[in-house]
């Protein structure tokens, strides 16, 4: 097997001479064009002849790399939530593709992905969790296509995984979170709200909840089943694994379901035949799910009728875990009551409370041995 480096104009190229077709007895050379100089043409030239006689050349893919990632998000959607789903086909469709999706599959290059990175940090526009997710995406699409030969390496693994700074986490404190509660005592969501305060479960955890999913007896209440973020579907399963849980109430809490139920029966009869039993524990007047923006629109309101401080609804889980540090519980039961798959989650979200943390109980030891 040889090859050589000639000249084109003001270009270089290489060709491969990879010897004869048994079928046909003609010549099967390899060609590769656009080198700006004669020791670009060699330095390509020897690295192709290198991975021919190890058996690891790939001919280059004309493939589209926009075909090629709509052929393996289609793929990939069968192993994953809806909701990643979707999120994945947003990042594809309005980010990805308008930039990289005219680029063949075997051109793209390390500098062509940094390049990428760098100008959507520029522009600003998309948080820094999602600039991360879209690196994971071109490095997880581009493994599969090296594995099934389209290209000879991934590229993406060669480039830095984009940072990501933690925004300032906002929370209330305990007597906000009071005073929010009594301002939206009157409204039909306050169940919604008091189970977000007091449990720490994330939204669609609260909006999927059965009344079967209630243990009175134990004082607890088992997430098994989520509501989708356009309020559509109701799914068996959570966020991760880890979120299936169980959940101890505080009696106040169950207290306050029990009252709700008596609310809900009564709804039962009064809309009979419009009535949709889901079982939920927070439903609208006729038994349907209440979709995500609703919630939302009322959490808004409450808040901004009592004057509080503007918090997302999200940040009732940082604030009920952030409560409970604070009163020293152990970081182990709150990563549990939260659904972490790992303490170390917990420990990495909320480590900014453990040095206040640490001098409480150095304090609180202080005491109980020399007082």
């Amino acid at each position: 097997m040889s090859g050589s480096v000639k000249k084109e104009g003001n270009t270089w190229y290489f060709v491969i001479d990879l010897g004869k077709n048994l079928l046909t007895g003609k010549r099967i050379q390899k060609k590769k064009r656009g080198f700006k100089t004669k020791k670009e043409a060699n330095a390509a030239l020897v690295e192709t002849l290198s991975e021919v006689n190890k058996g690891s050349y790939v001919e280059p893919s004309k493939i589209l790399f926009s075909d090629y990632l709509n052929q393996w998000l289609n793929d990939k959607q069968i192993s994953i939530m809806p909701s990643t789903y979707s999120n994945y086909r947003w990042l594809v469709d309005k980010h990805i593709n308008s930039y990289l999706g005219n680029v063949e599959l075997s051109k793209l290059n390390p500098m062509i992905i940094q390049k990428f990175y760098n100008d959507l940090v520029c522009k600003g526009s998309l948080a820094q969790e999602n600039i991360q997710k879209i690196h994971s995406l071109i490095k997880d699409s581009l493994n599969k296509a090296e594995r099934w030969g389209l290209i000879s390496k991934n590229v993406a693994s060669l480039v830095d995984r984009p940072k990501a700074y933690k925004k300032e986490m906002s929370v209330w404190t305990i007597e906000e979170v009071k005073e929010f509660l009594i301002a939206a005592k009157d409204d039909r969501l306050y169940v919604a709200f008091i189970l977000a305060a007091t449990t720490g479960m994330r939204q669609a955890e609260v909006l999927g909840l059965r009344w079967k999913d209630l243990d009175i007896e134990d004082s607890s209440i088992s997430i098994i089943q989520t509501l989708s973020h356009d309020g559509k579907t109701l799914k068996t399963g959570t966020k991760t694994k880890a979120g299936m849980r169980k959940v101890h109430l505080p009696l106040e809490t169950l207290q306050i379901l029990q009252k709700h139920k008596r609310l809900i029966e009564l709804e039962k009869k009064q809309n009979s035949p419009l009535y949709t039993d889901n079982d939920l524990i927070v439903c609208t007047a006729v038994g349907t799910p209440v979709i995500p923006r609703n919630l939302m629109r009322t959490y808004y309101r409450i808040m901004k009728n009592a004057k509080l401080k503007k918090i997302r609804f999200h940040d009732l889980r940082h604030t009920h875990a952030t409560l409970l540090l604070k009163q020293g519980v152990n970081p182990k039961i709150v990563a549990e009551r939260l659904g972490h798959a790992d303490i170390r989650i917990t420990l990495d979200t909320y480590s900014h409370l453990m040095p206040s943390i640490q001098k409480e109980a150095a304090a609180e030891f202080g005491k109980l041995l020399f007082e």
